[in-house]
């Protein structure tokens, strides 16, 4: 049922069907503050192997299995009082629980930190014999082999736990950050042409007033926003200054040539790989996006695109709705494509309340999955009725899906792949759903709509995220040059790579600048231009599906439950895609280019 309403609900006042069922992971809050006491003494049930882990296989494989026993509990009481968090920022209890684990965590990396640090001193030949002796520790040859790739950047022992001590503090920027959006942000209210006030905050924002088909109500929405934002620029500018400070200092302590660097090594990812995810498509992709702004223009009778138009539909008048109980039947039947053991997992995740769905006080903009091992993925997401957001719940039941099947079939510590990869599951649900629609319609305006959304999405991956990728670039360009990361040369900085992409075309003003502060991305290292790896992707394994049928998903499929087996180019590679040189993503720009083509000829 969907239910609506005028103002924002406090999170006590949410029906129980809109939010996440908790107690998969915790029965009540007694027993998770129990848990978090408990997991705190019995981190010496692997500290006792401190100073033992080398001595021969059989102990490595058993402090292998008893870390991951532990780690499997430390995530869980992490995870509860972060979603907790995230569904409500605003509440004190909220807020201290997550100070507690905050602290915890802290306390308990600085304990574990002897487990790198005494791997590091093995040598390959060891680690060799290790594996023969004892066959069970296959599971972890491609973790020790990460390790060895590291060695040359770790730091000594007493110096890597006091690290690891400091996390908390390391941590304090996306904290700080994460509690001005949810708890200190306020925005004013707008109001729509008949005069009716309507609530405003960012989530909604981003998740309707950004696509709403009346222009007033959108740059009136878009002038709220960024009057907010204005207010807090300095503020945040101190705060992602402290966090590029903070990543160039590390990278210089670990002997990396360049922040890039270091922040490119989890993802096993070349500097060529990453540059050309950012230089080929703004290059190439540019044109078409300013082509498909022109008909935007064109067809909405504006005279100028603003920047905050930029996602009006472009047939106003034709925004289809729909209800959470619709979207969530449409896509379950889409993604039959991908076999029943796929679409079982989708059923039960909408069906079982893995998904926050509420708009309410203190919650997370956004949308976003966790997946904590041994239970079953969480996503959280604002539903404002519209047929869009069955693009984006199906989006995260993509890494919903991906990340279920990985914890089945892999170890602890072989379930996430590269963050180079992650994006490529939940993309791919996306195209299938438009591919299922475009298939169960002969309505010219329901087809031209589809279309929107395909290129909604290429361009939240392909332009959204890869410009913020670029920014980010930039900002790291700058830092290591000496510049101070001033309220100023951010938003300037952010506001050039914006013109630079849309050039002419798009009217931008000062506000633009300032879009740098909605994104938590930036405190997650190199994350925004991975979307942009993830679809690139997806892109070709739809078309592979389509072309190929049964193989090309059974190939999917095991590269889902293969987890972070594997480095990215490797598992992309048992995909049938190569990311090793810039021929894919050629292909995936000139696909949106066929999309707006296509669309510029249904007007004719």
């Amino acid at each position: 049922m969907s239910i609506t309403k005028t103002s924002r609900w406090s999170r006590s006042d949410v029906p129980e069907e809109q939010t996440w069922d908790l107690t998969d992971l915790f029965p009540d809050d007694t027993a998770w503050n129990q848990e978090l006491v408990n997991i705190q003494e019995a981190v010496s049930e692997v500290t006792d192997y401190k100073g033992k882990l080398t001595s021969d296989s059989a102990t490595l494989f058993l402090a292998f299995k008893k870390l991951e026993a532990y780690q499997q509990r430390v995530i869980r009481v992490a995870v509860y009082a972060n979603l907790r968090s995230s569904a409500d920022g605003s509440d004190p209890d909220n807020q201290r629980d997550s100070s507690m684990v905050s602290q915890a965590m802290a306390a308990i990396s600085a304990k574990l930190s002897f487990f790198q640090t005494e791997l590091l001193t093995l040598s390959e030949e060891t680690i060799e014999q290790f594996l023969h002796e004892q066959p069970e520790l296959k599971n972890y040859r491609k973790m020790l082999e990460d390790l060895m790739e590291d060695k040359s950047h770790t730091l000594s022992p007493e110096i890597e736990e006091t690290l690891a001590a400091l996390s908390q503090v390391h941590n304090a920027p996306y904290m700080i950050f994460q509690r001005s959006q949810s708890s200190d942000m306020a925005f004013e209210s707008i109001k729509n042409p008949e005069g009716v006030e309507l609530p405003m905050s960012q989530a909604l924002y981003e998740d309707r007033y950004e696509f709403s088909a009346d222009t007033n109500t959108r740059r009136a929405a878009y002038d709220s926003f960024t009057k907010t934002l204005n207010q807090y620029k300095n503020t945040y500018a101190a705060t992602y200054a402290t966090e590029v400070t903070k990543q160039i200092t590390m990278s210089k302590l670990r002997n990396y040539e360049s922040v890039t660097d270091m922040l490119l090594a989890p993802q096993q990812v070349t500097k060529e790989m990453y540059h050309n995810q950012l230089d080929v498509i703004q290059n190439e992709l540019a044109p078409h996006m300013r082509r498909f702004s022109k008909l935007k223009k064109e067809k909405l009778g504006l005279d100028d695109i603003r920047y905050c138009d930029l996602k009006a539909p472009l047939d106003p008048e034709y925004n289809p709705k729909m209800t959470y109980e619709d979207a969530s039947a449409t896509i379950v039947e889409a993604l039959k494509v991908m076999g029943p053991e796929y679409t079982e997992i989708m059923r039960e995740g909408l069906a079982n309340r893995w998904i926050d769905r509420s708009d309410n006080i203190g919650k997370a903009n956004g949308a976003f999955c966790s997946s904590p091992y041994g239970v079953h993925p969480y996503i959280l997401i604002t539903w404002t009725d519209t047929m869009r957001g069955a693009f984006v719940l199906a989006h995260e039941l993509g890494h919903a899906g991906h990340f279920y099947l990985a914890g089945k079939n892999q170890s602890l510590m072989n379930t996430r792949p590269s963050t180079y990869f992650i994006e490529a599951p939940s993309t791919l649900n996306e195209l299938l759903l438009a591919e299922h629609l475009m298939k169960n319609t002969d309505d010219v305006r329901m087809k031209r709509w589809v279309i929107t959304q395909l290129l909604g999405t290429y361009h939240h991956n392909f332009v959204t995220h890869l410009l913020e990728g670029e920014y980010q670039r930039r900002v790291y360009n700058l830092a290591e040059q000496g510049v101070p990361l001033t309220a100023n040369v951010l938003c300037r900085e952010k506001q050039e790579a914006l013109e630079k992409f849309w050039g002419d075309e798009v009217t931008f003003d000062e506000g633009a600048g300032l879009t740098w502060m909605r994104q938590q991305h930036y405190y997650m290292g190199l994350y925004p231009y991975t979307y942009s790896a993830g679809l690139t992707v997806s892109t070709a394994v739809a078309q592979k599906i389509k072309e190929e049928g049964q193989s090309a998903v059974d190939s999917w499929l095991d590269v889902l439950r293969a987890g972070g087996t594997q480095k990215p180019l490797d598992l992309i590679k048992q995909a049938g895609v190569d990311m090793s040189k810039p021929d894919a993503i050629k292909v995936a720009v000139d696909y949106v280019g066929s999309l707006v083509d296509e669309l510029i000829e249904s007007y004719k």
